[in-house]
Parts: C-alpha cells; sequence; structure tokens
C-alpha cells in the first residue's frame, strides 16, 4: 500500500469528521504591538461547529511572506492554559517563550485552542470524548481534524509562505505534531518534543494512565504502530527530542522507533532527515534541548 492509501487509512480511522470543504472564515479581535512581535486575536471557524479561538504572532516590519510554525499546545491537567503556551510558556518549557524565540527567527506561529482547553473549556475532556463517542466520533479525530485545518488557514493568508511551514509541540503537542505531519505533506518540517511514544512499549509498562482519553483512537493498534505513522512523514525533516527518564516515551520504544525510522529515512535517500536526540532529563525541554530545536527549525524551515 503506498503512502497516500495509507494517510487514507490512518485519516478514517479518526472517526466521523466534518466535510474538509467546509469553508474555513477568520474573524480577528484584536491585533496589538508587543516586544518583539505582533500579535493576533483571532476566531476562526476551521469545522463548522464550534469556534476556534487562536493567536497568530508575527515579526514587526514584516514586508514578505515568511516561515511560519503551527504550534502544538500540551495538555499537562492545564485546561486554562491552551494556546496562551505560545505566549508565556510552561513549567516544563524553557524561557521565552516560543512566541518570543519564533519571532526573533524572523517566522510566524499560529496556535490553536484545542477541544476543552483555553477558551474552549467548559465541557470537561471525558465529557466531550463520551459525548463524541456516541456521535461515531473520535475526540484526538477532531483536534486533528482542527490542525489540519488550521494548516488550510494558514495557507489562506498572504504573508505565509506555503512551502515554509513546520509544526512544533511539547508532550500533546508533540503527538499533534507528528500526527499532523504524517497526515499532511504540507508541513515541512515536524519537531516533537516528549511524547514520540511507541504504543506497545506503553502497553508493556503499563503507562497507558499517564495519558487523558483524549488520546485513544479506535482501532489503531489494528492498523498502525507509532514507527508507522511517523514513517509517513519521510523523507521530510523530522527532529524528535526525548528523555531517557521520561515514563510517557520508555526508553524500549524508542529504540524500536528511532531503529525503525532510520531503516525508512535511509531507504529514501534521506538519512539525514531523521534524528532522535536523547537527553538525561524527563518530560521537560532542557536548554540544551531548546538549542537544538532552534537550530534544527533555522536550517530547516
Amino acid at each position: 500500500m503506498d503512502k497516500q492509501a495509507r494517510r487514507r487509512q490512518l485519516y478514517e480511522l479518526l472517526g466521523e469528521l466534518p466535510d474538509r470543504s467546509h469553508r474555513i472564515s477568520a474573524t480577528k479581535i484584536s491585533e496589538e504591538d508587543r516586544d518583539g512581535y505582533v500579535l493576533e486575536k483571532l476566531v476562526l471557524d476551521l469545522n463548522g461547529l464550534e469556534p476556534v479561538p487562536a493567536y497568530y504572532v508575527r515579526p514587526h516590519n514584516q514586508s514578505e511572506q515568511t516561515a511560519t510554525i503551527l504550534y502544538n499546545h500540551a495538555h499537562g491537567g492545564d485546561y486554562v492554559l491552551g494556546k496562551d503556551e505560545l505566549l508565556i510558556g510552561r513549567k516544563n518549557l524553557q524561557r521565552p517563550p516560543y512566541a518570543d524565540v519564533v519571532a526573533r527567527m524572523g517566522c510566524s506561529a499560529l496556535c490553536i485552542d484545542t477541544w476543552a482547553f483555553g477558551e474552549r473549556r467548559g465541557r470537561t475532556e471525558a465529557e466531550i470524548f463520551k459525548e463524541m463517542l456516541w456521535s461515531g466520533q473520535v475526540m484526538w479525530g477532531m483536534m486533528v481534524y482542527d490542525s489540519l485545518r488550521a494548516v488550510d488557514y494558514l495557507e489562506s493568508r498572504p504573508d505565509v509562505d506555503p512551502k515554509r511551514i513546520g509544526t512544533l509541540g511539547i508532550s500533546m503537542g508533540s503527538t499533534m505534531a507528528w500526527w499532523l505531519a504524517a497526515l499532511d505533506t504540507r508541513v515541512k518540517v515536524c519537531v516533537d518534543l516528549c511524547c514520540l511514544t511507541d504504543f506497545q512499549a506503553l502497553i508493556e509498562r503499563r503507562g497507558l494512565a499517564e495519558h487523558g482519553i483524549y488520546y485513544f483512537v479506535p482501532g489503531l493498534l489494528k492498523a498502525f504502530s507509532t514507527a508507522q505513522i511517523n514513517a509517513l512523514i519521510a523523507p521530510r525533516p523530522h527532529l524528535s527530542l526525548a528523555g531517557n527518564f521520561d515514563n510517557l516515551t520508555p526508553p524500549i520504544g524508542l529504540d524500536r522507533i528511532d531503529a525503525e525510522l532510520k531503516k525508512t529515512y535511509e531507504a529514501q535517500g534521506a538519512a539525514d532527515a531523521w534524528r532522535l536526540s536523547r537527553y538525561d532529563t524527563g518530560h521537560l525541554e532542557t536548554a540544551a534541548m531548546r538549542a537544538e530545536v532552534l537550530s534544527y527549525l533555522e536550517s530547516r524551515l
């Protein structure tokens, strides 16, 4: 089965999703100059079901199209933070927040509140998951769908270079980064931190309770391993960073994924486009990890 067929197969596992032809619209709530960047506060209609609040950060005095990062916020049990992570960071990320460093690189960034987070909170994660399940939907599928449509939105902006769209995130945002890049070839660079989790290794280590209910896709293991999903990103550049003491990424699973993806990238003549960097730390971004992320983005995006 070719890659496009495998992408369709993966997408079909995500439940009953809104029509991809739904017309996207954007309302700018406000625009403000901040130290280092301009912040646009937006409300997007991505799915026809629920408004999606978003932040778009762009450099000052932008005169031409920029490389743009779709930044995926984490979970961490903090349903209030959501997209504000882009602007203010979180405790397991380095300072300064990614909005500052992305703009300093001359890039733009978009971050949306995903289902149940930020300005979309009010119903619990479990409540949303259960209602969606009754309706034939999958919560993770609906989250991925919004991210795919966020790429559509970025392509519609005249100030975005559609050939230089990347994605980045930690924890839940990491998982979103590699799912999104696997499903959408418009994503040219993928950087994920601290959640390249081998599903079987997680089961073997009895780590399923470490993830929220949003994470689980019916029938996924019958068709895909983590490495097989990530193989759909090849030969595009993909940097993954992991902590050797992180319970969400068992080391044996990292070994398995790394070995399989090295073979995949080598077979496609792109051995240098895949890199798994492992650090003796837990579920967090260290200063060395931050430096590696920025160096990778500057060289690849």
